[in-house]
């Protein structure tokens, strides 16, 4: 039997569950990225201010936290 200090803090599946939640936000956030010029005198707000980077990018990111705080909020499995 293993002594307690040598058990993980999580299961496999929280780990995954963990890794999937980040993924989820870097995603998020290269959906955020963009929308500028190279000329500082040109501005293109329908570029900037696009439903991508306006609504879908900020419900990426917080599915992922959502993911990241379930992952951690998870009860490991009884054994038996």
């Amino acid at each position: 039997m293993a002594k307690p200090e040598d058990e993980l803090a999580f299961e496999p599946l929280n780990y995954k569950l963990l890794l999937l939640g980040l993924a989820v936000v870097v995603v998020g956030f290269i959906l955020m990225a963009g929308g500028g010029t190279g000329d500082p005198a040109v501005f293109d707000a329908d570029a900037l201010f696009s439903a991508r980077r306006i609504t879908v990018a900020p419900i990426v990111c917080l599915a992922g936290y959502g993911l990241v705080i379930y992952a951690i909020m998870r009860k490991p499995r009884a054994e038996a």
